[in-house]
């Protein structure tokens, strides 16, 4: 549509406008050339703000237009254009982009121009007669800034459907440089009015150096910019978190530091296979929930095989490379290793759809936040095997006391204030006469039964709840939507997976080596919020006293609930 439009309507724009304005060519050739030249070699260093660049023929136009009037400049301008496209490689998938910008700046031109005319300026020499010509030809800079501005943010909105801001970087950028670029516009149109050609040269080649300076500082700018937030996520990384953590925030800042639109995080988990463990797509249109890569198989094979970090900026170089998880529309590639002790722990490969989208810079931050990540991931492992250590029983690999107290503690806090009428049971055991068993088998039969039993209490609880041991021979079960009779089902489950079948021990005291038998019982309480308490700790002694007053007093081996204690009293 784009390129239907342009074709019907840029030949007849500029046909029409040269049979109206019947600009003055012949004589001028060198000197419009020599404007040409200079204005193609400008558009040679732009500034990329965001998807947007902004370039300084605007200086050299706003001359030819003062100077020769609306048709020489939409020539030089529009020739600019080309050249501009041709610097930013604008590659077939973005080919639009060039006949947006020729229509784009038509009509600046045009407008602009217009509300020139409507105030009274003029061409050539006598454009600058008088202190009043000052009003037309401010109004014309003016109007081109806005004009330029908003004709971006409408294209993005409109054709890209993107979410606009009109303050941003981009006008910042286009209003510093307009109040450097213009001025020096309007003296190449003076010396130009006064020497003629010659002093495009002598204005020219100083506005030449002028735009390579101003790229080459919002270059080192830009890059100074990449490093303070590339060290931002490296604070961030160091922080008390787990190996989850880490990906999750490594993955959200890199997608929106980097012009990326997939994400592949592989973590070497032998010495020939990796395993996807992270995976990004912007579009959220594709999801691999399993990959295993073999050293040297696509992109990320191959940089672990190589041990090198590659930088593709086209699918022609690495097409050789690509497998069945390959993104289709991919074209740009950066890919790192990851290493820890002289290994190669992990790969990073990043893709975009664009061609050339990353620059050599971008590269370089890659690898450095590669290298962040590196030690990340390992701090973040053995912080949570160190908090695995204190919040675990090294038995039975069930929560210990002190987290499940803690762990209450923040369910309540929660539950109160979003869930107060919901129902959350505790189920609480203690195996009968354990102390017999250590005495007679020995504490080593008595550490397999409660390894064991943490096994068999997992089987009956699966997913619904938290387990813990709570004390020496004492288990505890969080139900979280329980209610009381509920909760007493999932007690008399427990109970019997414990006394209808024996307990095997292999590490007894007696001579025989053979493997004993044990049975053993258990008795059962169970409390429930907000029938039977109001605070975590009165929750724990509520199902503390049913098991003690209403099972172990009872005869053991039994289930009781505290409300039944209520009722016994009552």
């Amino acid at each position: 549509m784009v390129w239907l439009t342009w074709i019907f309507v840029w030949p007849v724009s500029l046909y029409g406008l040269y049979t109206w304005l019947d600009p003055v060519v012949s004589g001028n050739t060198v000197e419009i050339l020599s404007f040409i030249i200079l204005a193609s070699i400008v558009a040679l260093f732009p500034l990329q703000i965001g998807d947007n660049p902004v370039f300084f023929t605007h200086g050299i136009a706003f001359a030819v237009f003062l100077y020769y009037g609306l048709f020489i400049e939409i020539i030089v301008s529009q020739i600019a254009i080309f050249a501009l496209m041709a610097k930013m490689r604008v590659g077939k998938s973005q080919s639009h982009r060039i006949p947006i910008n020729l229509l784009m700046f038509l009509l600046i031109s045009v407008v602009s121009a217009l509300i020139y005319y409507g105030l009274g300026g003029t061409h050539g020499e006598a454009a600058v007669d008088s202190i009043t010509d000052a009003v037309p030809i401010v109004s014309y800079a003016l109007s081109q800034l806005v004009l330029n501005q908003f004709t971006i943010k409408v294209v993005a909105k409109v054709l890209y459907r993107k979410k606009v801001s009109w303050l941003d970087k981009g006008l910042v950028w286009e209003m510093m440089t307009a109040c450097l670029v213009l001025p020096i516009g309007f003296v190449l149109y003076m010396v130009f009015s006064e020497f003629g050609v010659s002093g495009i040269f002598f204005v020219g080649i100083p506005f030449i150096f002028i735009s390579g300076m101003l790229m080459l500082y919002h270059n080192s700018n830009q890059i100074n910019t990449y490093l303070k937030e590339t060290s931002k996520i490296g604070h961030e990384l160091t922080g008390e978190l787990g190996v989850k953590e880490v990906l999750d925030i490594f993955v959200d800042r890199l997608s929106k530091l980097l012009p990326v639109d997939y994400i592949f995080v592989y973590d070497v988990c032998s010495p020939k296979k990796m395993d996807l463990i992270r995976f990004f797509d912007r579009s959220g249109e594709i999801y691999f929930p399993d990959i295993q890569l073999n050293k040297g198989e696509s992109i990320s094979g191959n940089t672990w095989k190589d041990g090198n970090s590659v930088f593709f900026k086209k699918k022609a170089e690495w097409s050789h490379l690509e497998n069945r998880f390959t993104p289709d529309h991919a074209e740009s590639v950066l890919s790192v290793p990851i290493e820890r002790k002289g290994e190669i722990v992990a790969v990073i490969s990043i893709y975009s759809n664009k061609r050339r989208a990353f620059l050599q810079f971008q590269f370089m931050i890659l690898n450095i936040l590669g290298n962040y990540l590196g030690v990340a991931i390992d701090n973040a492992r053995h912080y949570e095997k160190t908090k695995a250590e204190s919040e675990r029983c090294a038995l039975t690999g069930l929560y210990n006391y002190r987290y499940f107290e803690d762990y209450l503690e923040g369910v309540f806090t929660t539950w109160q204030n979003e869930h107060p009428t919901e129902p959350i049971s505790l189920v609480l055991l203690d195996i009968d006469h354990f102390k017999k068993v250590n005495d007679t088998y020995g504490h080593g039969s008595g550490n397999e039964i409660l390894s064991n039993l943490a096994k068999r209490l997992e089987n009956v609880a699966g997913s619904e709840g938290t387990l813990a041991r709570y004390g020496g021979e004492e288990f505890v079960l969080l139900l979280p939507y329980y209610d009381a009779p509920a909760s007493k089902r999932v007690a008399e489950q427990i109970r019997s997976s414990i006394s209808e079948e024996p307990f095997t021990s292999y590490e007894h005291i007696f001579d025989d080596r053979s493997p004993v038998s044990i049975s053993i019982t258990a008795s059962v309480g169970v409390a429930t919020y907000p029938d039977h308490c109001e605070e975590a700790l009165d929750l724990i002694r509520q199902a503390d006293r049913a098991m003690y007053v209403g099972a172990k007093q009872k005869g053991r081996n039994k289930v009781a609930g505290y409300e039944e204690m209520v009722q016994t009293v009552q």
